[in-house]
């Protein structure tokens, strides 16, 4: 009696081993580090790697180790000096080849790497990093989206050779007519084109007005969070920075946080760029309907642009940063099917005549009027390259007309994507690395604490049963860390009051058994027939207790934000760990010391 097949002590013990493997790379700890990443997306080969590293040994930098990770470059320095030295250092040197993040970086050891484990990363609170609050401009979201009817509208409107004129004013784009003749047959290509639109009648009698539902307007605000969610952590990619977390914070607003980046100059810039492109045909006589002048960049004269956007930035699949035959930086575009149809069109009936490139870009002003400091949106829109079209085109082309780290920057950002919408910084916080051990030191003292608690009374209590519970309780905090390495999982402060509650409620299911134990010897029970009925009667009710509660965490998981989050996912998985130590753990090693020979007594 009491006693496993071989396969199952076989299975435990290997589960114990890969738990102890996996929570390894956790006792090694972390130093601080340089990391860079190709500014042109490719991987970085073990050349450059040794480049850096050459470069910081001439100017007296010698870092602790250095190595390549997803086809980035992590350099570890003894001393934060010394990181923040070599950041400065390598920024300057190799500007526009590479992007450099200050963070952290495990100090595993080579053997571990190669193995491909890494320690659970932590999150903001306990790691030190940035946290960015940012607002997406919905009114501008809006506006863009019915600056695209209008444009729409007035194509076929013009297809269908109806004279007419259209205005986009406050959200409402109105058609006017030189007759109310063709009301009815506008209406119809109005509802051909969006049948959702609010359509209605102008007070002239010979106009139409549209506007979007509330239904359209929530799903274009969704869209636009949404699709700036997606460009951010682009971009952050782009730079180089590992682990960030972007996610959505109430109806307009977006969570940047990067844990273990302590350098907020180049993310800012990264982030809240608006930077964009639209291709459009140079009104040479001026009278084309809705034409506009723009003014040139540098060297650029002003033009006069027809209103039809020939391709736009949200159309650009890919691009990057190459030289023209002659030398000049440009940026090779790569555009989506719909954009290159256009092009391709385009260029076909208007060879011999000039495209320009509108450079468009929105950013915030702080001004003094009368005293008050007011913060004010402005939108750029300036001309960078016109270009004669010499020849049929596609999809693929370059452009010109900016400095070579210009070209870099657009580069970068049109590849990560263009912001549905413009954002603007509403708070940032760094959290240094100090606050951040400080952070990790108090949780650890409370597990510790309540752990060293738990092992005393189990012992004084249970006795030698106790110590069994104390061996599965220590397994569980193995299998805690084990799994969230595993999953990649960011454990938080409240993802360590979740460790630190399920310490608690670990012993509670062995606490069940060994009670069930002593009722069943007090019944007159024999020791062996005991120990088995104590683990079998008391598995409902541990069951009970623990599916209860695992009910409650995913609850927590589905509905909560943030921080209630990290303390559902730890909560989840050690109700999940603690059932599986408690109850099969502990059961092995009673069934090794106990099973199968006969014993006088039970020490429990």
């Amino acid at each position: 009696m009491n006693k496993y097949p071989v396969w199952l002590n076989v299975l435990v013990v290997s589960i114990l081993i890969a738990g102890i493997l996996f929570a390894l790379p956790n006792l090694y700890g972390s130093a601080p580090a340089v990391q860079l990443a190709d500014a042109d997306r490719n991987a970085i080969s073990e050349g450059q790697l040794d480049n850096y590293v050459r470069s910081l040994s001439n100017d007296g930098i010698e870092p602790e180790d250095a190595y390549l990770k997803d086809g980035r470059a992590v350099i570890r320095f003894n001393s934060i000096e010394d990181q923040q030295r070599s950041g400065e250092l390598l920024r300057s040197r190799y500007k526009g080849e590479a992007n450099v993040a200050l963070t952290l970086a495990p100090k595993l050891p080579p053997w571990v790497r190669a193995i491909g484990l890494n320690p659970m990363s932590l999150g903001l609170d306990l790691r030190g990093g940035i946290y960015v609050l940012l607002e997406v401009d919905m009114a501008t979201a809006i506006e863009n989206r019915m600056r695209s009817y209008e444009q729409d509208i007035d194509d076929r409107l013009r297809e269908a050779r109806i004279r007419h004129r259209v205005e986009l004013r406050d959200g409402i784009v109105t058609v006017r007519l030189t007759s109310a003749d063709q009301l009815e047959q506008v209406r119809q290509i109005i509802v051909n084109a969006d049948p959702n639109l609010l359509i209605g009648d102008g007070a002239d009698g010979r106009s139409l007005t549209m506007r979007m539902t509330e239904a359209q307007i929530k799903e274009r605000q969704d869209f636009a969070i949404e699709q700036n969610m997606t460009t951010l952590r682009n971009r952050v990619d782009q730079l180089g920075v590992a682990e960030p977390l972007v996610q959505r914070q109430g109806v307009d607003r977006i969570v940047v946080q990067l844990p273990g980046v302590q350098d907020p100059t180049e993310l800012e810039k990264i982030l809240t760029a608006t930077a964009t492109l639209e291709f459009r045909m140079v009104d040479v006589t001026g009278d084309s309907s809705g034409s506009r002048r723009y003014p040139g960049r540098d060297q650029e004269a002003p033009q006069v642009l027809m209103r039809e956007v020939v391709a736009s930035g949200d159309e650009i699949v890919d691009a990057g940063f190459t030289f023209t035959p002659e030398g000049q930086p440009a940026v090779s575009i790569t555009l989506n099917s719909a954009g290159g149809d256009r092009m391709l069109a385009n260029t076909q009936q208007n060879l011999g005549k000039l495209m320009s490139t509108l450079f468009i870009e929105w950013r915030e002003e702080t001004v003094q009027r009368g005293g008050v400091t007011e913060t004010r949106k402005v939108k750029t829109e300036e001309i960078i390259n016109s270009a004669t079209i010499r020849g049929v085109f596609k999809n693929k082309f370059q452009i010109t007309g900016m400095t070579q780290l210009e070209a870099r920057d657009l580069a970068v950002l049109l590849r990560a994507g263009a912001l549905a919408a413009p954002v603007y910084k509403v708070d940032e916080r760094t959290i240094g690395p100090s606050l951040g051990q400080d952070n990790i030191d108090r949780g650890f003292r409370a597990i510790q604490i309540g752990f060293i608690a738990v092992i005393f009374f189990m012992a004084l209590y249970y006795r030698w049963f106790g110590m069994i519970a104390n061996v599965a309780l220590l397994s569980n905090l193995v299998f805690i860390v084990a799994v969230l390495s595993l999953l990649g999982a960011s454990l938080t402060l409240p993802g360590i009051a979740g460790i630190v509650l399920t310490v608690g409620m670990a012993v509670d299911a062995n606490v069940l058994i060994f009670e069930r134990i002593r009722e069943e010897i007090a019944a007159g029970t024999s020791p062996q027939a005991a120990i088995n009925s104590g683990y079998e009667k008391a598995l409902s009710s541990i069951a009970d207790a623990n599916i209860t509660t695992l009910i409650a965490a995913i609850v927590l998981l589905a509905f909560g934000t943030g921080p209630i989050k990290g303390f559902a996912i730890t909560l989840m998985i050690g109700i999940l760990t603690s059932m599986f130590t408690a109850i099969v753990g502990t059961r092995a090693i009673v069934n090794f010391a106990f099973g199968g020979r006969k014993i006088a007594s039970v020490p429990v």
